[in-house]
């Protein structure tokens, strides 16, 4: 058995990262996976005078993450990350800089190993109604949903190019990401979630911008159809923090894929444990 916890969307709350180091501690997990907005808000931090706050990383987070490893040794477990819509990517080199130093793999757009299962990272989503974009491409196409904001009409906090502002997609970054290669094993850890799904669904009801009505999906297109037609092992999901209470379900079966959310409205951790042996087994904790 090969235990695993995700988590997703934790905002810097320390509440909830403790309680998720307690459970490390107690059950000694192979691997942890962390789904992205996993810090302060981007925006927040320009104005925040803590310390912590301003290097959330350095500051809590590694030291944390530190007496953990001196704690467990070789028990310390393999971790996960990726960043989220939530997170600057001016965060990068700290997280880069944790990687290096081991305390985990930072694995957006990258493939890397956990034990028999190739492990993929994906943090961009599809527009969303928020300015900040370092995190947001256009889905499949420039389409853009009523009341959003285009990846080119937002603010960035790292320079990008108009070109790729204006012409890259999730969909090409999956085709490229996941190549020719055989998902059968493979976890993918992704922000968005799939659109249309049990997983997306926000609290957008008969809400209207300039009299259209608003899709109450809010999730990927690509990762949909990703999904459908190449059928990984397992999909890890956040972003949509009500959806699990609108309908009823952290996860959902997509042909042969088990799809679990982390995401979660309420103030507790929400801790999805899963076993990549056997993942229609897994089970949600709310801590």
């Amino acid at each position: 058995m090969s235990l695993c916890f995700f988590v997703s969307d934790l905002h810097g709350k320390i509440d909830r990262y403790k309680k998720l180091f307690e459970q490390i501690r107690l059950q000694k997990p192979k691997a942890i996976f962390i789904g992205g907005d996993i810090l302060p808000s981007a925006l927040f931090v320009a104005s925040a005078n803590s310390e912590i706050h301003q290097d959330f990383i350095n500051g809590f987070m590694v030291p944390e993450l530190e007496k953990i490893k001196s704690e467990l040794k070789e028990q310390y477990p393999q971790i996960f990350v990726i960043l989220g819509n939530d997170d600057g990517k001016f965060e990068e080199p700290a997280m880069l800089d944790a990687a290096s130093r081991g305390f985990w793999e930072y694995i957006h757009d990258r493939k890397v190993s956990f034990e028999d299962f190739d492990v993929y990272g994906y943090s961009y989503i599809p527009p969303t109604p928020f300015k900040l974009k370092d995190w947001e491409k256009y889905d499949v196409s420039r389409f853009v949903d009523p009341g959003c904001v285009s990846p080119e009409d937002g603010l960035h906090s790292r320079p990008v190019s108009a070109n790729e502002l204006r012409y890259s997609t999730i969909q090409k970054d999956l085709e490229e990401l996941a190549g020719k290669d055989d998902l059968s094993k493979a976890i993918f850890l992704f922000h968005s979630p799939p659109y249309k799904s049990k997983l997306d669904r926000a609290a957008l009801d008969g809400k209207m911008i300039d009299y259209a009505p608003l899709d109450v999906h809010v999730g990927s297109i690509a990762i949909q159809r990703f999904i459908l037609k190449r059928q990984p092992l397992i999909t890890l999901h956040g972003h949509v923090h009500e959806s699990a209470r609108i309908t009823g379900s952290w996860q959902e079966e997509i042909g042969q894929t088990q799809a679990f959310s982390a995401a979660h409205d309420g103030p507790e951790l929400s801790l999805v444990i899963f076993d990549p042996e056997n993942p229609q087994q897994a089970e949600r904790l709310l801590l």
